[in-house]
């Protein structure tokens, strides 16, 4: 086996890895977000009439964290579901990192373009 393909593979493996680590630990934080907002909010009676929409510490980044830091069960929900949209743009960040390393230009070029329209469908 060439020493080429030898990085190639690991390589490949990395990314796998980074796939795979990002969506079970998002999922692991989901379910311990879900079983704590369970175990808080079981008794609760829905009020499906009125509507509620989400509320401010839901909508930046810095609020989850301060909802999820305080052991909020819909906060670790939130943390939980931002790690797993992370996770293809960390894909896409070691994937270009990767090819700048082999120096593969055109894969560098074309994953750049992919991560800034994924970073600029998150900023808009």
């Amino acid at each position: 086996m060439t020493r080429q393909a030898t990085a190639d593979e690991r390589f490949e493996t990395l990314l796998a890895h980074v796939l795979r680590i990002g969506v079970v630990l998002a999922a692991t934080i989901v379910a311990c977000g879900g079983a704590l907002y369970l175990w808080r909010h079981a008794g609760d009676d829905p009020a499906y009439h009125v509507f509620r929409g989400e509320p401010n510490d839901f909508r930046s980044v810095e609020g989850i964290v301060a909802e999820a830091r305080s052991f909020s069960g819909r906060g670790v929900i939130q943390l939980g579901l931002l790690l797993l949209i992370a996770t293809p743009i960390a894909r896409v960040v070691f994937s270009t990192a990767g090819f700048l390393r082999q120096r593969d230009w055109l894969y560098v070029v074309v994953t750049a373009v992919v991560l800034s329209l994924l970073l600029y469908s998150l900023a808009s």
